[in-house]
């Protein structure tokens, strides 16, 4: 959003996130010791929910803006309180774009570690 965004508030912004991979997860449950895995499992889910729907509203046909409004529900209240109230509907509107890109030319897909633990 250049012209937008002050540098320096943009460069000043960081949500940490990392995603481990199911070996990892197993990894660190057993050096921490105090639980056993009971159960593993990797889920993937489709950024298109309504994919193989038929007679869909043009709204839930554009996965962009489901995958946007997704996105826009977790992320808009860290983004007005760094950045203020003007940019949200741009920032969600540009990103409703470029995801509808990427889903038109390849599989996304969100990738879920679920773990089930016991008290060791």
């Amino acid at each position: 959003m250049q012209g937008v965004i002050e540098e320096e508030k943009l460069n000043s912004f960081n949500i940490p996130q990392y995603t481990p991979s199911p070996a990892e997860v197993k990894y660190e449950v057993e050096k921490e010791g105090s639980f056993s895995i009971d159960q593993l499992e990797v889920t993937e889910v489709n950024w298109n929910a309504y994919q193989n729907e038929t007679d869909l509203s043009d709204a839930f046909k554009d996965g962009g803006y489901n995958v946007a409004k997704c996105m826009r529900a977790v992320a808009e209240p860290l983004l007005f309180s760094h950045f203020g109230e003007a940019i949200i509907d741009e920032v969600f509107r540009r990103y409703r774009e470029i995801v509808a890109d990427r889903m038109s030319k390849e599989k996304t897909e969100f990738v879920n570690v679920i773990v089930s633990l016991k008290k060791a």
